[in-house]
């Protein structure tokens, strides 16, 4: 192979992050038509629409900006070094960096792949107390190998090969997440609507919001829990939970949760971008983990954690939430008040739990798939390698 020009990213590429109009103004959102993206929108190696839409006015009237066609989309807050290709015009929010090529003798496809390799490095860099960020700075400065066009080609063109049929896998994985909301949707309405008549509730009359550790008589000196961060909850329901710690040393400064609790991440973007998970698969059946969590433990005889779980990931759970959000921009979270007055429809449990019994045959469906995914993506890691080092 030729031998590579290194350059830093700062030097090939205009880097700017995104932002977000304000939620109290409808005029910067209602009848919107340029795709606003989140984390949760980053689902495949293109992005070519968004759950979420703004309007003109919100872009000229607010920090947004808008990153046009065939920018590299890279996540810089909570959840970092996820990257994308815009295959529309689009604007972000504040926790994604939008990455527009100078220099034509990089080719877009080829430093995706260049930046899919580094996630780890970079992640490495971050820093933060309640959620780990990296600065526009030292993505900047990133160092990136530039071999000659017919070298980047070449490598790009057996990358995309493997990169198409793991889309493939993924795109099957969003089309069952896309059937499981549409039977809770079928099956109990929508978020604070009453469409069957059940009565509305509030979520602190069928659940515990925030529960005392000290109510749990497992916790002793020298018992092993489950530790869980930010990072280790996904926007897609899943959660890490083989690191294993002793209470002693999460007892204090650390949120505590126990099994099939629903984890509720409060802090913007995480709420934002849909981070949340049932609490499964605990060491002793107890967790802890991040402040940045709001815990809602369901009380057995009304409500099911599988549908109150499904319940907090709706856009418009999601909307209202942060229109009831306080602090500072960077720091704005969800008061526990907000869950606590929140209206919802309870329905019967034999509804709830038919429910669970779909999200059960589904998630087979999706276990099959993610066991193939895995394996694609580990031929895609060690290419990588052997391309990159």
């Amino acid at each position: 192979m030729s031998k590579c020009q290194t350059k830093k990213l700062g030097d090939i590429c205009d880097i700017q992050s995104g932002g977000t109009p304000s939620r109290s103004k409808n005029e910067y959102w209602v009848h919107g038509t340029i795709p606003w993206v989140k984390i949760s929108d980053i689902n495949s190696k293109f992005i070519n629409k968004t759950e979420e839409l703004i309007t003109e006015f919100g872009l000229e009237n607010s920090s947004a900006k808008i990153f046009t066609k065939g920018t590299i989309i890279y996540t810089i807050f909570a959840t970092i070094g996820e990257v994308a290709i815009l295959n529309c015009n689009a604007c972000t929010n504040q926790a994604i960096a939008g990455i527009k090529i100078l220099n034509n003798n990089v080719s877009t496809e080829y430093l995706y792949h260049y930046l899919v390799h580094k996630k780890e490095e970079v992640k490495a860099l971050s820093r933060g107390v309640a959620q780990n960020n990296i600065n526009l700075t030292l993505l900047r400065a990133l160092e990136i190998d530039i071999p000659v066009a017919s070298e980047q080609k070449m490598k790009s063109e057996v990358l995309n090969k493997v990169c198409s049929i793991i889309e493939a896998r993924k795109i099957q994985l969003l089309e069952l997440d896309k059937l499981a909301k549409s039977r809770f949707i079928e099956m109990f309405g929508r978020c604070s609507e009453d469409k069957f008549g059940w009565g509305l509730k509030t979520l602190e009359d069928c659940c515990v919001i925030n529960p005392q550790k000290t109510t749990d008589s497992r916790l002793k000196p020298g018992l092993e829990v489950s530790f869980c961060p930010m990072p280790y909850i996904s926007e897609k329901g899943e959660i890490k939970t083989d690191d294993i710690i002793i209470y002693d040393k999460v007892k204090s400064g650390f949120t505590y949760f126990a099994e099939n609790d629903v984890l509720f991440a409060k802090i913007t973007p995480c709420m934002e971008n849909g981070k949340g998970a049932i609490a499964r698969n605990l060491k002793n059946g107890i967790g802890f983990g991040s402040t940045e969590f709001h815990v809602l433990r369901p009380k057995k005889e009304m409500i099911t954690p599988e549908w109150l779980y499904f319940l907090t990931t709706f856009q418009q759970f999601r909307k209202d939430a942060e229109n009831n959000m306080t602090g500072s921009a960077g720091q704005r979270r969800v008061p526990a008040n907000f869950l606590k007055k929140y209206r919802v429809s309870v329905p019967p449990k034999s509804l709830q739990y038919e429910f669970a019994r779909i999200l059960q045959q589904l998630d087979k469906s999706k276990f099959r798939i993610k066991k193939s995914l895995e394996k694609l993506e580990l031929t895609y890691k060690a290419l990588l390698q052997e391309y990159f080092g």
